[in-house]
């Protein structure tokens, strides 16, 4: 047996990639940088709320995404941590809202119950306001970060959550509700901007945060979009599939609501057979990066087997 170092194989070649080492050490940091963010102060009983749905687990790929394009373009992951966490922020936003009675209507998020069951719908909107709106204050703090860069991640944050991003998307996604006519283009438009448009936001602002060039940000910005779409498609098929368990959350909702979905326009095969093109893709844009782009492969990777 050939003796291997811990860097290289005999034949030169890096050892495989530990996609489960890296996402646990990223989570650990950014859930220690989120409890610093965001402690409990008067009017205790909304950061109480705030901090239930922040604080509520999850896999954190969100600012994990941002902190490794950041890494990626020859930043560190202490300039692109408040950026990472304001996406953090802004998402648990959007699920807080999203499970509102008035709009999906859960009760369970990531295995708990959803804010609005704990707090009730007063408090889970303020929470979901209070997230949003300190989400821009921490980026606008951030330091040893160029102030012209951190106007971009704003106005590109901005973009995301507005009518032109997840808002509007949810938006087209509840007047869509019970139709059986929804055409692939509209379901397209509702997911590429109500899930694609802030996960595209953490792949491109943490490259900008780190000086990324124009062709290198177009590049990673098209890997966004197409990891954006399958992983809203692997959404929709584990939305059958799974258990409310592994779910973490109420399973086949989308078909008590009478969504349309991937699966319902196209079948669970082709569903999945198209998430596995878009990664491929997705893949692709990655190329002229070389070895730095490992994380974003694995991830890419990981978005089609993922079981929750």
């Amino acid at each position: 047996m050939v003796a291997t170092d811990n860097k290289f194989s005999a034949q030169g070649q890096s050892p495989p990639f530990d996609l489960c080492k890296y996402l646990a050490e990223r989570q650990a940091l950014v859930e220690e940088a989120l409890e610093r963010f965001l402690p409990i102060t008067y009017p205790e009983k909304i950061y109480e709320a705030m901090r239930y749905s922040l604080m509520a687990g999850g896999k954190r790929l969100r600012p994990i995404l941002c902190l490794a394009t950041c890494e990626l373009a020859g930043g560190t992951i202490e300039m692109a941590m408040p950026t990472a966490c304001a996406l953090e922020m802004i998402h648990t936003m959007s699920l807080i809202h999203d499970d509102l009675p008035a709009m999906d209507n859960d009760d369970y998020r990531r295995g708990k119950l959803t804010n609005h069951k704990v707090y009730g719908e007063d408090i889970a909107i303020l929470a979901g306001d209070g997230l949003l709106a300190y989400a821009f204050e921490i980026v606008a703090q951030t330091e040893n970060v160029p102030a012209e860069r951190l106007v971009q991640v704003i106005a590109r944050l901005g973009r995301a959550v507005s009518a032109a991003g997840l808002v509007g998307g949810q938006v087209v996604d509840l007047e869509c509700e019970g139709k059986t006519d929804v055409s692939i283009e509209t379901l397209n438009f509702i997911h590429t901007h109500k899930t694609g448009a802030l996960l595209e936001a953490c792949v491109v602002c943490g490259a900008i945060i780190a000086g990324i060039s124009v062709t290198d940000l177009q590049r990673l910005s098209r890997y966004a979009e197409n990891i954006g779409l399958a992983f809203q498609i692997v959404d929709d098929v584990l939305d059958i599939t799974a258990t409310q368990e592994e779910l973490g959350k109420t399973a086949g909702k989308d078909l008590q609501a009478k969504k349309a979905t991937y699966p319902s326009l196209w079948g669970l095969e082709e569903s999945k057979c198209k998430a596995q093109q878009l990664v491929a893709a997705a893949k692709a844009e990655l190329a002229p990066f070389g070895e730095n782009a490992r994380p974003l492969l694995a991830i890419a990777e990981f978005i089609t087997t993922r079981t929750n």
